[in-house]
């Protein structure tokens, strides 16, 4: 049986092999990336908790995904509110509030929980309760509270704001606390926490098959292409 050769269509076909394989191999990087940061991820979580307190705050990059334990005041005259968290279907806020450490000049930023928003008023903030006095949290530290589409421009940081996002960094600033650079995902169970907000948070998405299978088609478009090339030129030569 004739093979009959075209340039045209052999050279379409190599760009389409190479591109199929450098996109797979590239996909499947990115896999092997967010396997290895979530081994990271669960490896921080089984460390003993990092206790926050004295003069210097770790970094981001020590403290993120492990857990904590902090103890001090609430500084509720700064609470923020993230809009647009959703849970189960219902539209709510993360309450995010300072606490002042303590013994120290120092703050962290914790995300205390979710709160369902008033259906008659969206800009009324349900009445949650806040301990008095010096609290102990425990929680995990994250880089953020988590980031939405922000459409428009951002409102002002200022006490019992609504925001779409905010960081430390813009924060303690407008506040004038000593912020640590990261913020603490509050656990626990609320009831022991004086208060009835929901901790129930996300836990991290990493994207692992996602991966795996976007390498997967593109390998796949490479194989297809090779033998799409190989069965027309045995047709044509047959012709």
């Amino acid at each position: 049986m004739a093979f009959r050769f075209r340039l045209i269509p052999f050279t379409v076909t190599v760009a389409l092999v190479a591109l199929g394989i450098s996109l797979g191999n590239w996909q499947e990087r990115r896999a092997a990336y967010k396997t290895a940061l979530q081994w990271r991820v669960e490896a921080r979580a089984a460390q003993a908790p990092l206790v926050l307190g004295g003069a210097a705050l770790p970094t981001t990059d020590f403290a993120e995904y492990r857990r904590v334990q902090a103890t001090g005041t609430w500084v509720p005259q700064w609470a923020v509110y993230l809009d647009n968290r959703p849970y189960k279907g219902r539209s709510g806020f993360y309450v995010l509030m300072p606490l002042k450490l303590a013994g120290s000049h120092q703050h962290v930023l914790v995300a205390r929980g979710w709160l369902p928003v008033d259906p008659a008023n969206r800009a009324q903030i349900a009445s949650y309760a806040t301990p008095t006095g010096e609290v102990t949290v425990q929680g995990r530290a994250v880089a953020s509270a988590g980031h939405v589409l922000q459409l428009g421009a951002a409102a002002a940081v200022k006490p019992g704001a609504i925001v779409q996002n905010i960081e430390p960094a813009q924060l303690a600033p407008a506040s004038g606390l000593a912020l640590a650079p990261f913020v603490v995902e509050q656990t626990g169970d609320a009831a022991q926490a004086g208060d009835t907000l929901v901790r129930d948070w996300p836990s991290p998405s990493f994207g692992i098959d996602k991966h795996k299978g976007y390498a997967f088609q593109w390998y796949a478009l490479a194989v297809m292409a090779a033998l799409f090339f190989v069965f027309t030129g045995f047709r044509r030569g047959k012709q």
